[in-house]
């Protein structure tokens, strides 16, 4: 991963317990351990781990539009375990920058479960898509390749 650049910064935006921050342990190449995000949270210098609450909450999403103005790219996480999803159709278009999806939690889900997590980010606005499991690897490579070419 190239040093870090407020230029590169991203924003991990999704529900409680969608992979957020173990994600981001993953890129950073830290030992994966379940750790509540309280607050926003600059990891590494250029991610932005956000509480799932801030999307949970209709009333908090006023936040995630404040602190994506410090961002570079939007990432929108939904697990491919979960049950339901908290993005709005069409809510990549509020951000006016580019967004790109993550499927996490791989590894535990069904091949039609993340057909429908992928499904869940089309709507909600999003074009690229990566899927992703922290805990085998699986497209962390790939997305953090993606990261690094951008601008």
């Amino acid at each position: 991963m190239a040093a870090a650049d407020k230029r590169r910064r991203v924003i991990f935006i999704g529900a409680s317990m969608a992979g957020k921050t173990t994600l981001t342990q993953a890129m950073m190449r830290e030992e994966l351990r379940y750790r509540k995000t309280q607050t926003l949270d600059i990891v590494g210098g250029f991610i932005i781990d956000t509480p799932g609450e801030y999307l949970e909450r209709g009333g908090m999403r006023g936040a995630l539009s404040v602190a994506a103005a410090e961002a570079r790219l939007i990432v929108f996480l939904q697990s491919a375990s979960a049950a339901q999803s908290f993005f709005p159709p069409s809510f990549a278009s509020m951000f006016g920058k580019p967004v790109a999806g993550v499927v996490t939690k791989a590894d535990i889900a069904s091949p039609e479960e993340i057909a429908e997590a992928k499904i869940r980010l089309t709507r909600a606005g999003i074009g690229r898509i990566f899927v992703t499991s922290a805990y085998t690897g699986e497209g962390i490579q790939e997305f953090v390749e993606f990261i690094d070419s951008l601008d």
